[in-house]
Protein backbone atom coordinates (compact mmCIF):
# COMPACT_ATOMS: atom_id res chain seq x y z
CA UNK A 1 0.00 0.00 0.00
CA UNK A 2 1.38 3.60 -1.16
CA UNK A 3 2.08 5.91 1.27
CA UNK A 4 0.67 9.43 1.37
CA UNK A 5 3.01 12.11 1.88
CA UNK A 6 1.71 15.27 3.18
CA UNK A 7 3.60 18.87 3.12
CA UNK A 8 3.61 21.10 5.71
CA UNK A 9 1.69 24.40 4.94
CA UNK A 10 4.54 26.92 4.47
CA UNK A 11 3.01 29.48 6.59
CA UNK A 12 2.44 33.48 6.19
CA UNK A 13 4.97 33.80 9.51
CA UNK A 14 7.69 31.90 7.55
CA UNK A 15 7.35 33.99 4.46
CA UNK A 16 7.73 36.99 6.50
CA UNK A 17 10.90 35.57 8.19
CA UNK A 18 12.29 34.39 4.82
CA UNK A 19 11.87 38.09 3.03
CA UNK A 20 12.89 39.96 6.44
CA UNK A 21 16.33 37.90 6.37
CA UNK A 22 16.75 38.24 2.89
CA UNK A 23 16.67 41.93 3.23
CA UNK A 24 18.77 42.37 6.12
CA UNK A 25 21.33 40.33 4.02
CA UNK A 26 20.79 42.93 1.37
CA UNK A 27 21.54 45.52 3.75
CA UNK A 28 24.23 43.99 4.87
CA UNK A 29 25.80 43.44 1.43
CA UNK A 30 25.10 46.86 0.39
CA UNK A 31 26.66 48.86 3.42
CA UNK A 32 29.78 46.41 3.38
CA UNK A 33 29.85 47.83 -0.54
CA UNK A 34 29.88 51.09 0.32
CA UNK A 35 32.32 51.04 2.84
CA UNK A 36 34.41 49.54 0.23
CA UNK A 37 33.37 52.49 -2.39
CA UNK A 38 35.88 54.75 -3.32
CA UNK A 39 35.67 58.25 -2.00
CA UNK A 40 34.81 60.74 -4.68
CA UNK A 41 37.15 63.78 -4.92
CA UNK A 42 35.96 67.21 -5.07
CA UNK A 43 39.01 69.98 -5.65
CA UNK A 44 38.02 73.49 -5.86
CA UNK A 45 40.75 76.01 -7.30
CA UNK A 46 40.04 79.86 -6.83
CA UNK A 47 42.21 82.23 -9.56
CA UNK A 48 44.20 84.86 -7.79
CA UNK A 49 41.90 84.39 -4.71
CA UNK A 50 44.37 86.03 -1.70
CA UNK A 51 45.01 84.52 1.84
CA UNK A 52 43.50 87.13 3.57
CA UNK A 53 39.63 87.14 1.26
CA UNK A 54 38.50 84.09 3.48
CA UNK A 55 36.73 85.55 6.21
CA UNK A 56 37.69 82.40 7.81
CA UNK A 57 41.55 83.33 7.65
CA UNK A 58 41.18 86.34 7.85
CA UNK A 59 38.60 87.84 10.18
CA UNK A 60 38.89 91.50 8.99
CA UNK A 61 37.64 90.97 5.58
CA UNK A 62 35.46 93.20 3.94
CA UNK A 63 33.46 90.57 1.94
CA UNK A 64 31.48 88.05 3.61
CA UNK A 65 32.50 83.78 2.67
CA UNK A 66 29.65 82.31 4.44
CA UNK A 67 29.91 78.71 2.93
CA UNK A 68 33.94 79.14 2.87
CA UNK A 69 33.58 79.79 6.63
CA UNK A 70 31.52 76.97 7.09
CA UNK A 71 33.47 74.50 5.17
CA UNK A 72 36.32 75.57 7.52
CA UNK A 73 34.25 74.87 10.26
CA UNK A 74 33.11 71.61 9.02
CA UNK A 75 36.85 70.64 8.17
CA UNK A 76 40.19 71.59 8.40
CA UNK A 77 42.09 74.13 7.56
CA UNK A 78 45.95 74.56 6.49
CA UNK A 79 46.97 77.89 7.67
CA UNK A 80 50.84 76.94 6.06
CA UNK A 81 49.86 76.06 2.56
CA UNK A 82 51.67 77.39 -0.53
CA UNK A 83 51.18 77.41 -3.74
CA UNK A 84 53.00 75.47 -6.73
CA UNK A 85 54.21 78.89 -8.11
CA UNK A 86 53.43 82.65 -7.93
CA UNK A 87 51.27 82.70 -11.15
CA UNK A 88 49.06 80.42 -13.12
CA UNK A 89 50.48 77.85 -15.16
CA UNK A 90 53.23 76.58 -13.69
CA UNK A 91 51.35 76.49 -10.41
CA UNK A 92 48.92 74.24 -11.75
CA UNK A 93 51.70 72.15 -13.27
CA UNK A 94 52.47 71.59 -9.68
CA UNK A 95 49.50 71.09 -8.90
CA UNK A 96 48.89 68.44 -11.04
CA UNK A 97 51.86 66.59 -11.78
CA UNK A 98 53.71 66.59 -8.33
CA UNK A 99 56.88 68.45 -8.95
CA UNK A 100 58.21 71.31 -7.57
CA UNK A 101 59.69 74.74 -9.59
CA UNK A 102 63.13 73.10 -9.53
CA UNK A 103 61.96 70.17 -11.80
CA UNK A 104 58.95 70.92 -13.07
CA UNK A 105 58.38 71.20 -17.00
CA UNK A 106 56.53 74.42 -16.85
CA UNK A 107 58.00 77.00 -14.70
CA UNK A 108 56.45 80.10 -15.65
CA UNK A 109 53.38 81.40 -18.31
CA UNK A 110 53.48 81.07 -21.60
CA UNK A 111 51.45 81.79 -24.38
CA UNK A 112 49.19 77.89 -24.66
CA UNK A 113 49.80 78.02 -28.81
CA UNK A 114 53.41 77.14 -28.11
CA UNK A 115 53.97 73.51 -27.61
CA UNK A 116 56.35 74.12 -25.10
CA UNK A 117 54.18 75.67 -23.07
CA UNK A 118 52.17 72.27 -22.66
CA UNK A 119 52.64 69.15 -20.72
CA UNK A 120 54.17 66.58 -22.55
CA UNK A 121 53.03 62.49 -23.05
CA UNK A 122 55.23 61.83 -20.29
CA UNK A 123 54.45 64.52 -17.47
CA UNK A 124 51.62 62.32 -15.65
CA UNK A 125 49.13 63.84 -14.14
CA UNK A 126 46.81 63.46 -11.19
CA UNK A 127 43.85 63.16 -13.11
CA UNK A 128 45.57 59.97 -15.54
CA UNK A 129 46.39 58.29 -12.01
CA UNK A 130 42.91 58.59 -10.50
CA UNK A 131 41.53 57.52 -13.92
CA UNK A 132 43.72 54.49 -13.92
CA UNK A 133 41.82 53.65 -10.55
CA UNK A 134 38.65 53.47 -11.89
CA UNK A 135 37.22 56.77 -11.40
CA UNK A 136 35.40 59.00 -13.60
CA UNK A 137 37.28 62.45 -14.02
CA UNK A 138 35.98 65.44 -15.18
CA UNK A 139 37.10 69.33 -15.11
CA UNK A 140 35.25 72.56 -15.50
CA UNK A 141 37.03 75.74 -15.96
CA UNK A 142 40.53 76.76 -16.86
CA UNK A 143 43.00 74.43 -17.90
CA UNK A 144 45.81 75.92 -19.01
CA UNK A 145 48.23 73.63 -19.19
CA UNK A 146 47.78 72.30 -23.25
CA UNK A 147 45.83 74.15 -25.93
CA UNK A 148 43.20 71.32 -27.73
CA UNK A 149 46.35 70.04 -30.46
CA UNK A 150 48.92 69.63 -27.91
CA UNK A 151 49.97 66.67 -25.62
CA UNK A 152 48.72 68.55 -22.84
CA UNK A 153 45.22 68.76 -24.53
CA UNK A 154 42.74 68.04 -21.25
CA UNK A 155 41.50 64.64 -22.78
CA UNK A 156 45.29 63.42 -23.23
CA UNK A 157 45.70 64.14 -19.60
CA UNK A 158 43.29 61.78 -18.20
CA UNK A 159 39.73 63.62 -18.35
CA UNK A 160 36.98 62.27 -19.41
CA UNK A 161 34.83 65.22 -19.71
CA UNK A 162 35.90 68.64 -19.73
CA UNK A 163 34.30 72.26 -20.45
CA UNK A 164 35.87 75.55 -20.07
CA UNK A 165 39.12 77.83 -21.23
CA UNK A 166 42.16 76.22 -22.43
CA UNK A 167 43.73 79.53 -23.28
CA UNK A 168 44.85 81.85 -20.39
CA UNK A 169 43.98 84.88 -21.88
CA UNK A 170 40.86 83.98 -23.01
CA UNK A 171 39.90 83.33 -19.27
CA UNK A 172 40.57 86.70 -19.02
CA UNK A 173 37.49 87.61 -20.69
CA UNK A 174 33.80 86.00 -18.56
CA UNK A 175 31.65 86.62 -21.70
CA UNK A 176 33.63 84.79 -23.81
CA UNK A 177 33.01 82.85 -27.13
CA UNK A 178 36.35 80.69 -26.63
CA UNK A 179 35.34 77.60 -24.74
CA UNK A 180 36.14 74.23 -25.16
CA UNK A 181 34.48 70.65 -24.25
CA UNK A 182 35.56 66.92 -24.67
CA UNK A 183 33.15 66.01 -27.01
CA UNK A 184 33.55 61.94 -28.55
CA UNK A 185 37.26 61.88 -27.05
CA UNK A 186 38.62 64.98 -28.63
CA UNK A 187 38.90 68.70 -27.13
CA UNK A 188 37.43 70.51 -29.50
CA UNK A 189 36.09 74.42 -29.29
CA UNK A 190 32.14 74.75 -28.89
CA UNK A 191 29.53 77.69 -29.58
CA UNK A 192 29.02 79.80 -26.82
CA UNK A 193 26.15 81.86 -25.84
CA UNK A 194 28.04 85.30 -25.13
CA UNK A 195 24.95 86.78 -23.06
CA UNK A 196 25.97 84.20 -20.25
CA UNK A 197 28.00 84.97 -17.81
CA UNK A 198 30.88 82.08 -18.08
CA UNK A 199 31.29 80.82 -14.24
CA UNK A 200 27.55 79.90 -14.65
CA UNK A 201 28.10 77.75 -17.51
CA UNK A 202 30.99 76.12 -16.00
CA UNK A 203 29.61 75.33 -12.57
CA UNK A 204 26.26 74.23 -14.41
CA UNK A 205 28.32 71.60 -16.56
CA UNK A 206 30.12 70.88 -13.13
CA UNK A 207 26.44 69.80 -11.23
CA UNK A 208 25.69 67.61 -14.18
CA UNK A 209 29.01 66.11 -13.89
CA UNK A 210 28.28 65.09 -10.50
CA UNK A 211 24.33 64.04 -11.11
CA UNK A 212 25.45 61.47 -13.95
CA UNK A 213 28.49 59.73 -11.82
CA UNK A 214 27.02 60.00 -8.17
CA UNK A 215 26.50 56.24 -8.22
CA UNK A 216 30.39 55.39 -9.14
CA UNK A 217 33.53 57.10 -7.65
CA UNK A 218 34.39 60.58 -9.55
CA UNK A 219 37.43 63.24 -9.15
CA UNK A 220 35.88 66.53 -10.09
CA UNK A 221 38.25 69.49 -10.86
CA UNK A 222 36.79 72.80 -10.89
CA UNK A 223 39.47 75.71 -11.79
CA UNK A 224 37.13 78.10 -11.34
CA UNK A 225 38.25 81.61 -13.01
CA UNK A 226 36.83 84.53 -10.34
CA UNK A 227 38.24 86.60 -9.10
CA UNK A 228 40.84 86.82 -11.62
CA UNK A 229 40.88 89.90 -13.86
CA UNK A 230 38.82 91.16 -15.93
CA UNK A 231 36.57 92.61 -13.04
CA UNK A 232 33.46 91.70 -14.20
CA UNK A 233 29.58 90.11 -12.71
CA UNK A 234 26.16 89.97 -14.14
CA UNK A 235 24.11 93.54 -13.01
CA UNK A 236 22.11 91.34 -10.53
CA UNK A 237 25.33 90.23 -8.30
CA UNK A 238 26.98 93.36 -8.48
CA UNK A 239 23.96 95.18 -7.00
CA UNK A 240 24.08 93.29 -3.56
CA UNK A 241 26.84 95.38 -2.99
CA UNK A 242 25.73 98.70 -4.03
CA UNK A 243 23.10 100.57 -2.17
CA UNK A 244 19.72 101.64 -4.26
CA UNK A 245 21.05 104.79 -5.60
CA UNK A 246 24.00 102.53 -7.20
CA UNK A 247 26.56 103.85 -5.71
CA UNK A 248 29.39 101.41 -4.35
CA UNK A 249 28.96 100.06 -0.24
CA UNK A 250 33.04 100.34 -1.08
CA UNK A 251 33.84 103.68 -1.18
CA UNK A 252 35.85 105.09 -2.36
CA UNK A 253 35.70 103.66 -5.98
CA UNK A 254 38.33 104.77 -8.54
CA UNK A 255 37.31 103.82 -11.79
CA UNK A 256 39.48 101.81 -14.08
CA UNK A 257 40.13 102.91 -17.03
CA UNK A 258 40.42 99.71 -20.21
CA UNK A 259 44.24 98.79 -20.28
CA UNK A 260 45.31 95.55 -22.13
CA UNK A 261 43.04 92.64 -21.88
CA UNK A 262 40.79 94.27 -19.09
CA UNK A 263 38.10 96.51 -19.73
CA UNK A 264 36.51 99.72 -18.17
CA UNK A 265 35.32 99.23 -14.39
CA UNK A 266 33.70 101.80 -12.51
CA UNK A 267 33.27 100.28 -9.37
CA UNK A 268 36.31 97.95 -9.09
CA UNK A 269 35.96 97.41 -4.90
CA UNK A 270 32.21 96.53 -5.46
CA UNK A 271 33.17 94.19 -8.54
CA UNK A 272 35.67 92.74 -6.96
CA UNK A 273 33.74 91.85 -4.05
CA UNK A 274 30.98 90.48 -5.82
CA UNK A 275 33.06 88.27 -7.89
CA UNK A 276 34.53 86.47 -4.39
CA UNK A 277 30.74 86.63 -2.99
CA UNK A 278 30.18 84.63 -6.44
CA UNK A 279 32.85 81.93 -5.86
CA UNK A 280 31.62 81.62 -2.36
CA UNK A 281 28.17 80.75 -3.66
CA UNK A 282 29.08 78.50 -6.14
CA UNK A 283 30.89 76.70 -3.82
CA UNK A 284 28.05 76.33 -2.04
CA UNK A 285 26.13 74.85 -4.75
CA UNK A 286 28.83 72.09 -4.41
CA UNK A 287 28.23 71.51 -1.14
CA UNK A 288 24.32 71.09 -1.04
CA UNK A 289 24.38 69.26 -4.07
CA UNK A 290 26.60 66.80 -2.57
CA UNK A 291 24.36 66.49 0.28
CA UNK A 292 21.12 66.30 -1.15
CA UNK A 293 22.95 63.18 -3.35
CA UNK A 294 23.67 61.77 0.01
CA UNK A 295 27.45 61.73 -1.18
CA UNK A 296 28.23 63.36 2.34
CA UNK A 297 29.86 60.72 4.09
CA UNK A 298 32.21 59.48 0.20
CA UNK A 299 33.14 63.08 -0.36
CA UNK A 300 36.26 64.95 0.14
CA UNK A 301 35.76 68.41 -0.77
CA UNK A 302 39.60 70.46 -1.38
CA UNK A 303 39.23 74.65 -1.25
CA UNK A 304 42.41 76.94 -2.25
CA UNK A 305 43.68 78.83 -4.25
CA UNK A 306 46.30 79.09 -7.41
CA UNK A 307 48.78 81.91 -5.85
CA UNK A 308 48.01 84.94 -4.36
CA UNK A 309 45.88 87.71 -4.88
CA UNK A 310 46.43 90.20 -7.89
CA UNK A 311 46.10 93.99 -8.44
CA UNK A 312 44.97 94.10 -12.64
CA UNK A 313 42.21 95.62 -14.02
CA UNK A 314 41.23 97.82 -11.39
CA UNK A 315 41.64 95.19 -8.30
CA UNK A 316 42.98 97.01 -5.29
CA UNK A 317 44.16 94.23 -2.69
CA UNK A 318 45.35 96.74 -0.51
CA UNK A 319 42.04 98.00 0.03
CA UNK A 320 40.93 94.45 1.08
CA UNK A 321 43.91 93.36 2.62
CA UNK A 322 43.97 90.31 0.26
CA UNK A 323 47.42 89.14 1.53
CA UNK A 324 46.13 89.42 5.05
CA UNK A 325 49.01 90.00 7.97
CA UNK A 326 51.88 89.20 4.43
CA UNK A 327 53.69 91.10 2.37
CA UNK A 328 53.51 90.82 -1.56
CA UNK A 329 50.98 90.24 -3.90
CA UNK A 330 50.78 87.78 -7.37
CA UNK A 331 54.22 87.51 -8.94
CA UNK A 332 55.97 87.99 -5.72
CA UNK A 333 57.59 85.14 -3.81
CA UNK A 334 56.76 86.69 -0.33
CA UNK A 335 54.63 84.92 1.60
CA UNK A 336 51.31 87.24 -0.14
CA UNK A 337 52.21 85.78 -3.28
CA UNK A 338 52.59 81.83 -2.41
CA UNK A 339 50.82 81.70 0.88
CA UNK A 340 46.97 80.88 0.27
CA UNK A 341 44.14 79.11 1.55
CA UNK A 342 43.73 75.49 2.18
CA UNK A 343 40.78 73.36 3.50
CA UNK A 344 39.75 70.35 3.19
CA UNK A 345 36.23 68.42 4.55
CA UNK A 346 34.63 64.90 4.72
CA UNK A 347 32.07 64.36 7.26
CA UNK A 348 32.92 61.06 8.66
CA UNK A 349 36.62 61.02 7.99
CA UNK A 350 37.96 64.60 8.81
CA UNK A 351 36.89 65.56 12.34
CA UNK A 352 35.51 69.15 12.09
CA UNK A 353 37.05 72.77 13.66
CA UNK A 354 41.07 71.54 13.02
CA UNK A 355 43.53 73.70 11.98
CA UNK A 356 47.18 72.62 11.06
CA UNK A 357 50.36 74.81 10.43
CA UNK A 358 52.10 72.20 9.07
CA UNK A 359 53.73 73.90 5.63
CA UNK A 360 52.48 71.66 2.81
CA UNK A 361 52.23 72.82 -0.88
CA UNK A 362 50.69 72.12 -4.48
CA UNK A 363 53.41 69.21 -5.27
CA UNK A 364 51.72 67.52 -2.33
CA UNK A 365 48.08 67.05 -3.25
CA UNK A 366 48.72 64.77 -5.75
CA UNK A 367 50.42 61.71 -3.65
CA UNK A 368 47.45 62.95 -0.95
CA UNK A 369 44.40 62.25 -2.60
CA UNK A 370 46.37 59.20 -4.29
CA UNK A 371 47.05 57.57 -0.65
CA UNK A 372 43.26 59.13 -0.11
CA UNK A 373 41.89 56.41 -2.72
CA UNK A 374 44.42 54.15 -2.92
CA UNK A 375 46.02 54.70 -5.65
CA UNK A 376 49.18 54.80 -7.21
CA UNK A 377 52.05 57.52 -7.14
CA UNK A 378 55.10 58.22 -9.87
CA UNK A 379 58.14 57.66 -7.52
CA UNK A 380 60.28 59.94 -8.67
CA UNK A 381 57.98 62.90 -7.97
CA UNK A 382 58.71 65.76 -5.10
CA UNK A 383 55.20 65.88 -2.69
CA UNK A 384 54.68 63.57 0.03
CA UNK A 385 51.30 62.96 1.27
CA UNK A 386 49.56 64.84 4.33
CA UNK A 387 46.61 62.31 4.17
CA UNK A 388 47.54 61.27 7.60
CA UNK A 389 47.23 64.83 9.10
CA UNK A 390 43.50 64.86 7.65
CA UNK A 391 42.38 61.57 10.27
CA UNK A 392 44.27 64.00 13.25
CA UNK A 393 47.60 61.37 12.98
CA UNK A 394 50.74 62.89 12.08
CA UNK A 395 52.16 62.87 9.05
CA UNK A 396 54.80 60.11 7.89
CA UNK A 397 56.99 62.45 6.36
CA UNK A 398 57.96 66.28 6.22
CA UNK A 399 59.53 67.99 3.90
CA UNK A 400 62.97 68.94 4.98
CA UNK A 401 62.45 72.69 2.87
CA UNK A 402 60.68 74.29 -0.21
CA UNK A 403 61.50 75.91 -3.15
CA UNK A 404 60.14 78.16 -5.90
CA UNK A 405 61.78 79.98 -8.72
CA UNK A 406 60.09 82.84 -10.97
CA UNK A 407 60.67 84.55 -14.28
CA UNK A 408 59.03 87.93 -14.91
CA UNK A 409 61.41 90.57 -14.53
CA UNK A 410 64.57 88.80 -13.79
CA UNK A 411 64.70 85.35 -11.79
CA UNK A 412 63.08 85.14 -8.35
CA UNK A 413 64.23 82.45 -6.33
CA UNK A 414 62.71 81.50 -2.80
CA UNK A 415 63.85 79.02 -0.32
CA UNK A 416 62.22 78.20 3.15
CA UNK A 417 63.37 75.34 5.94
CA UNK A 418 61.36 75.68 8.83
CA UNK A 419 61.25 79.63 10.29
CA UNK A 420 63.46 80.38 7.65
CA UNK A 421 63.28 82.25 4.38
CA UNK A 422 65.70 83.29 1.99
CA UNK A 423 64.59 84.72 -1.21
CA UNK A 424 67.08 85.69 -4.33
CA UNK A 425 66.75 87.78 -7.13
CA UNK A 426 69.21 88.05 -10.05
CA UNK A 427 69.05 90.21 -13.37
CA UNK A 428 70.55 89.50 -16.08
CA UNK A 429 74.24 91.51 -16.09
CA UNK A 430 73.92 92.50 -12.10
CA UNK A 431 74.47 91.06 -8.76
CA UNK A 432 72.77 89.14 -6.84
CA UNK A 433 70.60 90.11 -4.00
CA UNK A 434 69.83 88.12 -1.14
CA UNK A 435 67.03 88.42 1.84
CA UNK A 436 66.75 86.72 4.83
CA UNK A 437 63.90 86.51 6.99
CA UNK A 438 62.26 84.73 9.81
CA UNK A 439 58.68 83.78 9.32
CA UNK A 440 58.11 83.38 13.33
CA UNK A 441 59.44 86.78 14.27
CA UNK A 442 58.51 88.52 10.97
CA UNK A 443 55.55 87.07 9.51
CA UNK A 444 55.49 90.48 7.31
CA UNK A 445 58.47 90.12 6.00
CA UNK A 446 59.79 93.39 6.58
CA UNK A 447 63.42 93.41 8.39
CA UNK A 448 65.91 91.38 5.97
CA UNK A 449 68.50 89.95 8.29
CA UNK A 450 71.14 88.98 5.69
CA UNK A 451 73.91 90.16 6.92
CA UNK A 452 73.08 89.39 10.32
CA UNK A 453 73.05 86.11 10.24
CA UNK A 454 75.28 84.54 7.00
CA UNK A 455 75.79 81.16 8.33
CA UNK A 456 71.94 80.68 7.90
CA UNK A 457 71.92 82.61 4.26
CA UNK A 458 75.07 80.44 3.09
CA UNK A 459 72.86 76.71 4.43
CA UNK A 460 70.24 78.23 2.39
CA UNK A 461 71.80 79.28 -0.70
CA UNK A 462 73.30 75.92 -0.35
CA UNK A 463 69.98 74.01 -0.48
CA UNK A 464 68.68 76.24 -2.92
CA UNK A 465 71.38 75.33 -5.66
CA UNK A 466 69.84 71.45 -4.36
CA UNK A 467 66.86 71.94 -5.44
CA UNK A 468 66.71 72.65 -8.75
CA UNK A 469 68.11 71.02 -12.22
CA UNK A 470 68.21 73.19 -15.43
CA UNK A 471 65.12 73.14 -17.28
CA UNK A 472 64.71 70.95 -19.92
CA UNK A 473 62.10 72.90 -21.38
CA UNK A 474 63.58 75.79 -23.43
CA UNK A 475 60.77 78.08 -22.35
CA UNK A 476 61.71 78.43 -19.00
CA UNK A 477 65.85 77.61 -19.13
CA UNK A 478 67.53 81.29 -17.55
CA UNK A 479 70.83 80.80 -18.15
CA UNK A 480 70.93 84.06 -19.87
CA UNK A 481 69.54 86.02 -16.80
CA UNK A 482 72.45 84.69 -14.44
CA UNK A 483 75.24 86.10 -16.32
Amino acid sequence: MMKQVFTKPFSILNAFRLITFAMLMASFISVKAQSKKKPNIIFILADDLGYGNVHSFNPNSKIPTPNLDKLTEEGIKFTRFYSGNTVCAPSRCALMTGYTMGHAWIRGNAKAKDGLAALRAQDTTLAERLKGNGYKTGMFGKWGLGDEDSKGAPHLKGFDSFYGYLDQSHAHDYYTNHLYEIIGGKTVEVPVDTTKYTEDLIVNKAVDFINTNKDQPFFLYLPLTVPHAELKVPVELLKQFQYADGSSKFPPETPFEKKGNYGSQAQPHATFAAMVNKLDADLGTIVALIKKLGLDNDTYIFFTSDNGPHKEGGADPVFFNSSGEFRGVKRDLYEGGIRIPLIVRAPGKIAAGQVNPTPWAFWDVLPTINELTGTTSPKNIDGLSFSPLLSGKKAVKEHEYFYWQFNENGLKEALTKGDWKLIRFKEKGTAEKLELYNLKADIGEKNNIAAKNPETVKLLYTLMKQAKTPSENPLFEWSEIEK
